[in-house]
């Protein structure tokens, strides 16, 4: 009996000592996403979730400015992100790096950029801001710069001849303007999208845009390097099926908001939802 003991014990441990060479010989996985939205939150922490956990590969996650994700992936120090905003928010950086990239597949559908106001607010088209300059202080708040979003502002602002300041913030900036026009009622407008936890928070209404300088409904793509499939094709494959069925993005960025850390937020709606990680597997 002792010797069969032993002999389980040392099975075991060369199991598992075996598990984790394995483990060991697998490269790490480098993934880009931007600390200030929290799509790209609440995305990336997911699937890295899936990766390290399901796939057995470390995840290194680096947050970095958009423009700086688009490069990073382009030029290999970022084997992927998953916050490319097609066709028209990021359309300037997949033009001018559509040859060094992978596009894998759209993670989130119906996406939207635009200007954003509480409900209370009287304009309802970008068109009435012209109008309203005193009511809203001639700002926008928006978020950082660089950003598609920014960059879509910039062009608005000339397209509807607006004596606006674009105000570059981050996103958390942006939130703490609308929280502060919120309680005291008071016009503000900001850059915005969905999905974004804001809109299960306050009503809040997108201002139309009659010169379609935001464009139509967008999706979220996750782009990668294309070395990545060599260095880790499990993780290229998995990345081609990952993606979001609606409302579900909204509950980990809504769980993160409340106050749980992106990890454990990420943690629990996978342990909520296995049959979700059977189909990305």
């Amino acid at each position: 009996m002792f010797r069969k003991v032993v002999g389980l014990s040392i099975g075991l441990f060369l199991s598992a000592a075996a598990s984790l060479a394995i483990a060991a010989a697998k490269p790490t996985v480098t993934i880009g996403y931007v600390d200030g939205w929290a799509d790209s939150v609440a995305t990336t922490f997911t699937a890295a979730e899936v990766i390290r956990h399901q796939l057995g590969y470390e995840v290194k996650l680096m947050p970095v400015a958009a423009g700086i994700m688009w490069q990073g992936v382009a030029r290999g120090k970022l084997d992927a992100m998953l916050s490319a905003w097609l066709p028209g928010t990021h359309g300037s950086y997949y033009e001018k790096m559509k040859n060094e990239v992978a596009d894998l597949k759209a993670n989130t559908p119906d996406a939207k950029i635009g200007l954003i106001v509480p409900e209370y607010v009287k304009a309802s088209s970008i068109t009435d801001l012209v109008a309203q300059k005193g009511d809203f202080g001639g700002r926008i708040v928006g978020i950082d710069a660089g950003a598609g979003v920014m960059i879509k502002t910039d062009e608005a602002i000339k397209a509807y001849n607006l004596d606006y300041k674009l105000v570059a913030s981050s996103g958390s900036g942006m939130i703490a303007e609308l929280i502060r026009a919120e309680r005291d009622q008071k016009p503000v407008v900001v850059t915005g999208w969905i999905p974004h936890w804001m809109f299960a928070k306050w009503k809040l209404k997108f201002l139309d845009d009659p010169k379609g300088v935001y464009g139509g409904s967008e999706q979220v793509h996750t782009m990668a390097n294309p070395e990545l499939e060599k260095k880790a094709k499990p993780v290229w494959d998995f990345l081609k099926k990952f993606s979001w069925q609606p409302g579900e993005v909204n509950e980990v960025m809504l769980a993160i908001e409340e106050g749980k850390k992106p990890e454990q937020a990420a943690k629990d709606w996978l342990t909520a939802h296995p049959d979700r990680v059977k189909s990305w597997l």
